[in-house]
């Protein structure tokens, strides 16, 4: 199976199989039916992209119910580290942080569902990162916690002096005083 579980229920690590031979590589990203082998059924509707320069740290961001987000993160060209934030209370892992590298080499996809803050930070000169999510943007639901929250301690594996975060990354709450709704369900 291509989905590894995580020290975190829900979060997973996909690594699809690759075909490789003299032309290139093939493979799938996403198969409907392998995904929900693997309890994974949900709809996804809408895509979304972003390029970023190396040193860019986006989040941590998520949605509120009823419009929170499951997201599947993977890179298309270069590399970031992806980092996923369990913020379920109740959760055995709640303020847990999950580092993984995503790139374009390894072709590693990591499924994040909802309850979870997410951002990442790009090690590449440039990144193309594409995720899938299973619920629209929804501007009043939008939420996040700020990146150098000292409680989380997240390594972004930048130096501070070449970070670039925008205005409103650098004014989000830290995650005591954050907007959050989430609550684990076993």
């Amino acid at each position: 199976m291509p989905f590894q579980k995580t020290e975190i229920p829900g979060l997973l690590v996909y690594e699809p199989t690759v075909y490789e031979d003299a032309r290139g590589y093939f493979f799938e990203s996403y198969n409907e039916r392998e995904f929900a082998s693997a309890g994974i059924s949900f709809r996804f509707v809408q895509d979304n992209q972003s390029c970023s320069q190396f040193g860019v740290i986006r989040g941590l961001h998520y949605q509120l119910p009823p419009f929170a987000q499951a997201k599947l993160v993977r890179v298309l060209r270069g590399s970031i580290v992806d980092v996923a934030v369990d913020i379920r209370r109740n959760s055995p892992t709640y303020a847990k942080v999950f580092t993984l590298e995503l790139s374009a080499e390894n072709k590693k996809q990591l499924f994040i569902p909802a309850g979870f803050a997410h951002g990442f930070s790009v090690l590449s000169e440039e990144a193309e990162v594409f995720y899938k999510c299973d619920a629209f943007y929804n501007r009043e639901s939008d939420a996040g916690i700020r990146y150098d929250d000292p409680v989380l301690g997240i390594d972004w594996q930048i130096p501070p002096e070449r970070r670039i975060i925008s205005d409103k990354d650098k004014t989000l709450p830290d995650l005591a005083t954050c907007r959050n709704s989430f609550v684990f369900e076993s």
